[in-house]
């Protein structure tokens, strides 16, 4: 159901006078290029519920949040989330209305693949979901993009042969990746690969918070600290690692990750690029690392940060090889490129997608770890604040300050040592906390959400005029939605979603408002504005 607070249709409630007049003069639409892509961002097991329909098999975050009790901050699982499978059309209706151009969702790999690879059978009910949900899109003139793994491996995978932490999973993850484009290509002209694969590898195999819980949770001063910036969807609630090396797992599937990428990749631009015409790339997250102090030390340290967390990824795709920091501090525990993938590796890309929410103060860690794990890897202390003062306003979540010109500058940077990419702003977005005493309108008011959308905007354009090469930006998130460790306890949404009601009623909130106003507001530039001739102005003047 898709209604507006008073039940009036969507959008067409009154809003308060500070969204009314909150002011549309620091960034605008116009200030942006015609084809530059303005879109919101969401994932599968976080919004489509389903979990059981038709053929689908189960993932390793379906049997991580049903059957593991204690993974998640309030013990929910996204068995229903939103209910997006049944209520696609009506969400689609909803972003037309919002006036996006563009749509970055993921696509189930067990819901296309039940038994993870093409051998045991394609589950035609999934391919009808998402074929009508991209023809959805198309008919309201929204661009689909497209990301094939969020992070919901196949569970038959993860019991065959241990998932990502074997090399076998390329084929398989080949083999999905073909059947999307063969089935959705004629249609999809943007293709992410891997959802931050970081967060994937660090959260699900050093410290176990997510699936499949292997790792351990941190004991040192340096593994607490990063430890407590991990990113998106991270909570206290924590459940100990029975299992896992988090000095050398976290490496192995980052490999592991990066060559299923780089052959996918290679199979989509040998077979399909030329007559699908489509492009295809990665998405990663990162924040920004600001030195702690002026000194030496601490400008290393944060520019290490950044190595182990955006260069572990992006620096094979450009150079073929890992960061010169990371060879130096994990040495043998670092997988190595033989020269056949490197040359696969290198170039594997036709833009970057990232994610930016946050910053964070970095120095240098002069105590030697006593055992080996990424948590320390990186030999850095990171903060929140400097000299009693934060960084930027919190956020709902422990991890998140609003830090806008840490955007600016991180593009300035990925510029600089990356070739200038081809960027999309593939989630940028700010939570509040579920307080279930708020009343609906209450829920409804997030001018904080409309300052950290305007505030990024405007950094955003800031680095453009610089020359950085961004093409796009998508929200996170449409929709309030299932927030991995965090459960429900986090609301990131434009649109406010009742989880009480049973018919997830979707509600509008001030940030919605906002962004539908910044969207199709018309704007004229007096400077292109064609000069008044006389006549008219003579008519003008004795009328009034």
């Amino acid at each position: 159901m898709i209604a507006s607070a008073d039940g009036s249709p969507l959008i067409e409630y009154p809003v308060s006078s500070q969204v009314n007049n909150y002011t549309l003069a620091k960034i605008k639409r116009s200030d942006f290029p015609d084809d530059f892509a303005f879109g919101a961002a969401t994932s599968a097991y976080q919004i489509e519920g389903a979990w059981n329909v038709g053929s689908k098999g189960m993932s390793i975050w379906d049997v991580f949040t049903q059957k593991q009790p204690g993974g998640i901050a309030d013990g929910s699982n996204g068995c229903v989330a939103i209910d997006h499978y049944n209520m696609f059309r009506e969400d689609v209706t909803l972003m037309k209305k919002l006036g996006l151009n563009s749509y970055r969702f993921s696509i189930a790999w067990s819901r296309i693949l039940p038994g993870g690879r093409l051998c045991t059978g394609i589950d035609k009910d999934g391919i009808k979901f998402y074929n009508d949900l991209i023809d959805a899109l198309l008919t309201a003139g929204i661009e689909p993009y497209v990301t094939l793994f969020h992070w919901d491996v196949p569970q038959c995978l993860e019991e065959e042969y241990g998932g990502f932490l074997s090399n076998r999973i390329v084929k398989d993850f080949c083999e999905f990746a073909e059947i999307c484009f063969w089935e959705f290509g004629d249609r999809v002209k943007y293709w992410i690969t891997l959802n931050e694969p970081w967060s994937f590898s660090v959260q699900g195999y050093a410290t176990g918070a997510f699936p499949p819980n292997r790792g351990k949770h941190p004991t040192t001063t340096g593994e607490a600290t990063t430890h407590s910036r991990l990113h998106r969807g991270r909570s206290r609630h924590h459940i100990a690692c029975k299992y896992g090396d988090p000095g050398t797992e976290p490496y192995k599937v980052a490999h592991n990750l990066i060559l299923s990428h780089a052959y996918a990749v290679d199979i989509y631009k040998t077979k399909y690029q030329e007559n699908q015409g489509g492009q295809i790339g990665m998405t990663n997250c990162v924040q920004w690392y600001e030195p702690l102090t002026d000194s030496q030390e601490d400008k290393d340290a944060a520019s290490r940060g950044l190595d182990f967390m955006l260069g572990w990824f992006v620096e094979p795709l450009v150079t073929g090889d890992y960061p010169e920091s990371m060879i130096k501090n994990v040495g043998k525990r670092l997988p190595k490129f033989e020269e056949k993938e490197e040359k696969l590796v290198k170039g594997s890309y036709d833009f970057l997608g990232i994610n930016y929410y946050t910053a964070s103060y970095a120095a240098n860690d002069p105590i030697l770890p006593t055992t080996d794990s990424y948590l320390t890897d990186s030999h850095i202390l990171t903060s929140h604040d400097r000299n009693g003062v934060p960084i930027g306003a919190k956020g709902g979540s422990d991890w998140l300050y609003i830090v806008p010109w840490g955007i600016y500058k991180l593009m300035l940077d990925i510029k600089e040592k990356y070739q200038n990419p081809v960027i999309y702003i593939t989630e940028n977005g700010v939570d509040e906390v579920n307080e279930k005493t708020k009343s609906s309108a209450q829920c409804l008011s997030d001018e904080i959400r409309i300052h950290y959308f305007q505030d990024h905007l405007y950094n955003l354009k800031q680095a453009m005029n610089q020359g950085v090469n961004v093409k796009g930006y998508f929200i996170w998130s449409l929709f309030d939605n299932f927030e991995w460790a965090s459960g429900y306890t986090v609301r990131f949404g434009i649109i406010y979603v009742d989880y009480v009601n049973g018919r997830f009623t979707r509600l509008p909130k001030n940030s919605a408002v906002w962004l539908r106003k910044f969207l199709t507001k018309k704007v004229v530039n007096p400077a292109n504005k064609e000069p008044e001739k006389a006549d008219e102005r003579r008519k003008r003047l004795r009328s009034g």
